[in-house]
């Protein structure tokens, strides 16, 4: 394995949006909320992708949906896909709230 060189590590820095910490942030107005109730796995996934496609990077969605494996599966898939999972709450009874920041196209 070779040392990743301090440039490389730098340009990599420059193009990774900072974390974005949810507790602290109320959500605003102007950020995109993606409303899934009602729909099932993958199409969850799949939805949701399409936006986050859309949005430019360092941006942040919000997911809610009422099918509990798209709770869980979700954010697996998110992360696998390369994107933040900034957190993943109970919502309202038998829905879950996924807020998710895009880190990569």
């Amino acid at each position: 394995m070779s040392p990743e060189s301090p440039e490389s590590a730098e340009s990599e820095a420059m193009h990774d949006p900072e974390p974005v910490d949810i507790a602290a942030r109320a959500w605003r107005d102007g950020d995109p909320l993606l409303d899934l109730r009602g729909e099932v796995c993958p199409f969850t996934f799949v939805r949701a992708k399409v936006l986050l496609e859309e949005l430019e990077l360092g941006a942040c969605l919000r997911l809610v949906v009422d099918h509990p494996p798209a709770a869980a599966n979700v954010p697996r898939s998110l992360r696998e896909w390369g994107q933040r999972v900034l957190d993943v709450q109970p919502a309202t009874a038998g829905t879950w709230q996924i807020d998710v920041q895009k880190l990569c196209d």
